[in-house]
């Protein structure tokens, strides 16, 4: 009898979303910045008090809108976790800056903070902390440190969305910050993402980069009689139809937030007994830190045999996977980047790392089965 699989992300739907895409058609207004645009913006405005919230295709175009609005340039050095996805690096290396790849803390796996400054040299120009699994970097030592050496802040929130830090909103602490709204994320609108900036005298800028270098929304807002070419910039817009899902998706985000948690604390009680065994490690939240439930990882015992683990759960149609390969590692981090320190948390704890399947909706008896064929597989 085949096992009803179990995957690793379901994308959820609150229902509206088509709805609201009707809607839009109906306006005619299929392009960038409409009304759901608008309503997007003002909800993550108001929501993580950042000055100004701005659409993109995705967070890698958030990233890049970042670094263009920095004037980041070649020869700057930016510094980064290795253990990240690869937007954060390469939105930094399109500029032709060096990202300098810093260890990781074990508890949370974020960038480890008491590594920055030792890494800082006369070309660094920006430091990017990645809030990993929607567990905050220390940001108090992150700030001060970016405070003493003039440097820029920019906030890889990808999976910070509804997460905070000290009762701060991720990704409106630092100069700047960028979220994910992929299919595999919490919020979700397929592709997109947004740029916070929260530096007021960035928001002039900002706005004229995203929009192809011109002023069009000064001109909209009709503070200009027309608008033409001010700066470099590109199409960072998403149309409207991307806006109007995202709109049903923020209207929840609530609601959706609360069961993920409820999800994420089922995974960790039930696991408990394992990390007591010394099978495993559970995630870390330090309590300054408002996580979001936006994945769920276990770190195996050093002595446990990763593949096999994941191995068991393929058989069993459960969509367990890892997590990023090492950028100071990969072929183009080697080429691009350069390493501060050996790294070896990195190393080691990206080699033991499992992400569970989590998603709104899992159920308990699915959770039970997830924990059932890993209780199996690490106890061989």
């Amino acid at each position: 009898m085949t096992t009803e699989p179990i995957p690793f992300n379901w994308p959820y739907s609150t229902g509206d979303e088509l709805v609201y895409a009707a809607e839009a058609q109906r306006n005619r207004h299929l392009s960038g910045d409409g009304a759901f645009t608008k309503r997007c913006h003002r909800w993550i405005e108001e929501r993580t008090g950042c000055a100004r919230a701005l659409l993109t295709h995705s967070c890698t175009s958030a990233l890049d809108l970042a670094a263009l609005l920095l004037d980041i340039e070649s020869g700057d050095e930016v510094i980064l976790p290795s253990y990240t996805f690869v937007s954060t690096a390469n939105a930094f290396v399109l500029r032709g800056a060096v990202p300098v790849f810093v260890d990781i803390r074990e508890d949370t796996l974020n960038l480890d903070e008491r590594l920055i400054e030792a890494a800082i040299t006369p070309r660094t120009r920006a430091i990017v902390p990645v809030h990993y699994a929607g567990v905050s970097c220390e940001m108090d030592s992150i700030v001060a440190i970016a405070r003493r050496h003039d440097l820029w802040i920019v906030e890889d929130a990808a999976q910070g969305i509804m997460a905070g830090y000290k009762g701060r909103a991720l990704g409106a602490i630092g100069d700047l910050g960028a979220f994910s709204f992929h299919e595999t994320k919490n919020i979700i609108s397929g592709e997109g993402g947004s740029l916070l900036v929260s530096d007021p005298d960035l928001v002039p800028r900002a706005e004229i980069i995203r929009e192809k270098g011109t002023d069009r929304g000064s001109f909209f807002r009709g503070e200009v009689d027309k608008y033409t070419w001010q700066d470099v910039g590109s199409s960072f817009l998403p149309g409207e139809s991307t806006a109007a899902f995202l709109w049903a998706q923020l209207q929840k985000a609530q609601q959706i937030t609360d069961a993920r948690i409820a999800t994420w604390q089922r995974y960790h009680e039930m696991l408990a007994p394992f990390e007591r065994q010394g099978l495993l490690r559970r995630p870390i939240v330090p309590a300054d830190c408002q996580h979001n439930g936006h994945l769920y990882y276990i770190v195996l015992a050093p002595d446990i045999d990763r593949q096999k683990v994941l191995d068991a759960f393929k058989r069993n149609n459960i969509g367990a996977v890892f997590h990023y390969v090492p950028l100071h590692s990969s072929p183009a981090g080697l080429r691009f980047g350069r390493a501060h320190g050996d790294l070896s948390l990195t190393t080691s704890l990206s080699q033991r790392l499992i992400r569970l399947p989590m998603w709104m909706g899992l159920s308990e008896a699915q959770q039970q089965r997830v924990c059932e064929v890993l209780g199996t597989a690490v106890k061989k």
